[in-house]
């Protein structure tokens, strides 16, 4: 009889929890063999980086293992001690962590921090540590091997800071890889990019590999198995790509139902002149001229046309540094443009300062990212919400209370005016965020990844809501993202930028299923998809298992 090798990694009715008796995993059990690749899959606060991070024992203060067994290469390890954890971490187990500019230490070179571990685990001379170190950095495409080793962190990008994370930790061929939401910030290529680097080095190694993520379209891309966490229970679980099709539990159905799709957007009455339009507008940024490096000149936005008409979304997509982000705040003179103009309601603002910018501000609105960063943390929701009224002219306090209700009913939070944003979840505080910046009733509003740091159920209500109002207050939408998921569902026209030029622009079905420049066919194609039906962008996708061609929306 053929010989079956254990798993890399055993779990057994494992338990976490506080000592005041709040459970965080409640009884999980999973194997992962060597060179599989497992998806554990949930909302935040389903227990599946609790999982991940009891596994490698890094739970945060407050939380422990309180029952159940892990066993990596067959040994236990729930009884290890601090010092015993440290000799495996690292040689055993590698961690990839969602933000690698957390994970990396900007006051180390990165030849300093990747040798660490070398010289912990190994017995290596320094000499052949740095070969190592060379060779790795080249076989994850870094450009100047030699010149990473003395750079710091911050002169990379998210998505070469990521690369640099992932050849660190697989210098020392870990048997297992836990990989905790591991692209979630990244663009859409650097995230193809990252996730078909991780899986070819583990694949080389025979490395298993935990992944930790939200995204059911990288769980059908990538995973082998996937199992789907709730409340600190594995619900459901079975070969990822079955599991995602033929989901069986009520709230696997309900995962994937939330993914975005195409739906046919509502006819907008175009009117003849455009709530605001960008006229050859470019920013240029200063980079370098310290130390001896020579001062360089960054073109961020390169000479733009931009039009958008009042109740239409346009969204503005592209890889990290393409200038989309840039391109919406010069759009609201919070980037300061270096040429060109910007016409609104068919009057130039472009060199307007002071008092005299005051109408086109109180016109504009911006709902950034992160609310938690945005939000003030010592107000409350209702003065959240109520402070952009404050400059309104001819405003009485009664009218301002009657707006305040009527907005925060409209996003649904009648009855929190009193909560503090630290007791809000994710969604409600990204709700307060857009209650705050629709309540002015503004004529144009600038979306910047409204949604790309929410679970798929929170994602697909924000997106409903902000459709939803739009529909009822009729402003004009500039929709900043690299979900290009997200940008499918609420779109009407849709602009891809490279480099600070816009290289493809027209209605959003258009773009999707005919697009005609290079960039944005490998836009499409990096992105992960469940239903199968690629379009003929993904044409060039290869054949192997795990970079297969599927449909997300």
């Amino acid at each position: 009889m053929p010989v079956v090798s254990p798993p890399v990694l055993a779990v057994r009715d494992l338990r976490v929890g506080t000592p005041s008796g709040f459970t965080a995993v409640a009884g999980v059990s999973f194997d992962i063999g060597a060179g599989e690749i497992v998806a554990v899959v949930g909302e935040s606060g389903s227990g599946k980086t609790a999982t991940g991070r009891a596994v490698i024992g890094l739970l945060p203060r407050g939380l422990s293992v309180t029952g159940g067994s892990i066993a990596i290469a067959g040994e236990e390890v729930t009884t290890f001690g601090q010092g015993q954890l440290r000799s495996i971490r690292g040689a055993v187990v590698g961690m990839v962590f969602q933000e690698p500019m957390v994970s990396l230490n900007p006051a180390l070179s990165i030849g300093l921090q990747m040798s660490e571990a070398m010289r912990i685990h190994t017995t290596m001379p320094d000499a052949e540590i740095r070969q190592a170190i060379l060779a790795m950095l080249a076989r994850v495409g870094i450009a100047d091997p030699e010149g990473c080793l003395a750079a710091y962190p911050h002169e990379f990008s998210g998505g070469m800071r990521q690369r640099i994370m992932l050849a660190s930790v697989m210098l020392l061929k870990p048997r297992l890889l836990i990989a905790d939401e591991p692209t979630t910030a990244l663009d859409t290529l650097s995230q193809a990019e990252v996730l078909d680097l991780m899986v070819e080095l583990t694949r080389e190694s025979g490395t298993a590999v935990m992944l930790i993520t939200h995204n059911l379209g990288l769980v059908a891309r990538y995973a082998d198995r996937a199992l789907v966490m709730r409340q600190g229970e594995i619900v459901e679980e079975g070969p990822a790509r079955r599991l995602l099709a033929e989901p069986r539990h009520v709230y696997t159905r309900a995962l994937v139902d939330a993914l975005p799709r195409r739906t046919a957007r509502p006819l907008v009455p175009v009117a003849r002149d455009p709530v605001i339009r960008a006229e050859g507008l470019s920013v240029r940024f200063a980079s370098g001229g310290a130390w001896l490096r020579p001062r360089r000149i960054v073109r961020a936005v390169d000479g733009v046309d931009l039009s958008v008409h009042a109740g239409e979304t346009v969204s503005l997509v592209g890889g990290s540094g393409s200038g989309k982000t840039t391109l919406g705040r010069a759009m609201l003179r919070l980037v300061e443009p270096s040429a060109g103009r910007i016409l609104f309601r068919g009057e130039d603002v472009s060199a307007l300062k002071g008092r005299g910018l005051l109408p086109f501000r109180l016109a504009c609105q911006i709902v950034f990212q992160d609310p938690y960063s945005s939000l003030d943390p010592r107000m409350r929701v209702g003065a959240i919400v109520q402070e952009p009224l404050r400059l309104v002219p001819g405003l009485d306090a009664a009218e301002i209370t009657r707006r305040v209700a009527a907005i925060l009913d409209d996003v649904g939070l009648t009855g929190l005016e009193a909560r503090y944003p630290h007791q809000l979840s994710g969604g409600q505080r990204q709700r307060v965020a857009i209650a705050r910046a629709l309540v002015r009733r503004p004529d144009f509003v600038v979306a910047d990844e409204p949604v790309s740091a929410l679970d798929m159920t929170i994602q697909k209500q924000i997106l409903a809501l902000f459709r939803s109002l739009q529909q009822s207050y009729g402003f004009a939408c500039l929709f900043v993202s690299h979900d290009l998921a997200a940008v499918e569902e609420i779109s009407d026209r849709v602009i891809v930028m490279q480099e600070g030029k816009i290289v493809e622009e027209g209605p959003r079905d258009a773009v999707y299923d005919n697009p005609r420049h290079a960039y944005t066919q490998r836009l499409l194609a990096a992105s992960p998809r469940l239903d199968g039906e690629p379009p003929a962008a993904r044409g060039a996708m290869t054949s192997e298992p795990h970079a297969i061609t599927t449909n997300l929306y």
